[in-house]
């Protein structure tokens, strides 16, 4: 009797434990969203993230709160995103490198982008923008090139880690370009700026949102973006390929997941991320101050997009002989 009893109760558990699921979904958010950045504060992928967690605290009435989780050309915190909990209170930045450079580059990623993580929406695509110290004697491409093939090795370039797109986008220059310029991988884009001022290090390709006010301050100078054209938020700045044909390399950003949340959290995140995008606040930021362009949102096409974004960058990973473990 006291065995019967015993697994009419364990039976129960689902049929109590499915109404509470459905509840705590009807009610999502209830609580503080925590969204994972993997790169280190200072650099583009941050300020992205804080402006759209700023929006989706407005939009969905509860506080997303940004943690940065850098290191591992972004291993780190895409690792954390797609093991934590699938319940809608951590989602992150998904981008070039979680989902397009890093399985081609590492021979044991340990996530799977397509079936760890849900892309949930783009939210912007990206140039990458070569930035120079100040003291360095080029003013434009065709200068720095010059410069670098009179002193093989002289020069280096800093980037926000091994296999990044700012890494790649310098290798690819290097291959092109056909100059030995030297690789200073840092944690984070961030972290570089202070060196690259003060000449440290010599040049970077860094993502628009966080170069391009250096470079309007002065305290840069901007040599080349890495779109195929210039870009419309600063078109006084060359496109490297006008100078290298053929040189390409953008970048995007998107936000994720873990695989397995629910489908109506999924559902409103991705009308919220939509919405947020709609806003005059982040048309100004992405057009007017970052350089950024606006994608379509959602999650309608993003396998497509991903295939094609591969082949894209499949010519860069190439050309680098980049290979991590």
């Amino acid at each position: 009797m006291k065995r019967r009893l015993l697994l009419a109760a364990a039976l129960a558990v689902p049929s109590v434990a499915a109404p509470a699921i459905v509840r705590a979904q009807g009610t999502w958010p209830n609580k503080t969203v925590k969204f994972i950045c993997p790169f280190a504060p200072g650099g583009g992928t941050d300020t992205v993230s804080r402006l759209m967690c700023d929006q989706l605290s407005k939009n969905l009435g509860q506080t997303f709160v940004v943690e940065n989780k850098g290191g591992a050309g972004g291993n780190i915190g895409t690792v954390e995103l797609s093991r934590a909990t699938p319940d809608g209170y951590t989602i992150g930045l998904i981008s070039v490198a979680s989902h397009t450079l890093n399985p081609m580059l590492y021979s044991r990623l340990p996530y799977n982008p397509d079936k760890d993580i849900v892309a949930i929406s783009r939210v912007a695509i990206l140039a990458n923008l070569l930035g120079v110290t100040p003291s360095l004697p080029a003013n434009n491409v065709a200068e720095l090139i010059a410069l670098c093939k009179k002193d093989p090795g002289k020069y280096s370039f800093a980037s926000s880690g091994p296999g990044t797109s700012l890494h790649l986008s310098g290798e690819l220059f290097k291959k092109l370009a056909d100059v030995d310029i030297i690789h200073v991988p840092y944690k984070g884009a961030g972290p570089v700026y202070s060196d690259l001022m003060a000449g440290i290090v010599n040049m970077m390709f860094a993502n628009m949102p966080s170069m391009l006010p250096q470079v309007r301050s002065g305290k840069l100078r901007g040599l080349g973006v890495t779109s195929a054209q210039r870009s419309k938020a600063a078109p006084d700045i060359p496109a490297i390929a006008e100078t290298v044909p053929g040189y390409v390399a953008t970048s995007w950003y998107g936000i994720g997941a873990p695989a397995g949340t629910p489908e109506p959290i999924l559902a409103r995140l991705e009308t919220a991320i939509a919405g947020a995008l709609k806003s005059a606040d982040i048309q100004k930021r992405w057009n007017d101050d970052l350089g950024l362009d606006m994608p379509p949102p959602g999650r309608a096409g993003f396998d497509q997009f991903l295939a094609d974004d591969r082949k894209l960058w499949e010519p860069a990973v190439k050309a680098s002989g980049v290979k991590l473990d």
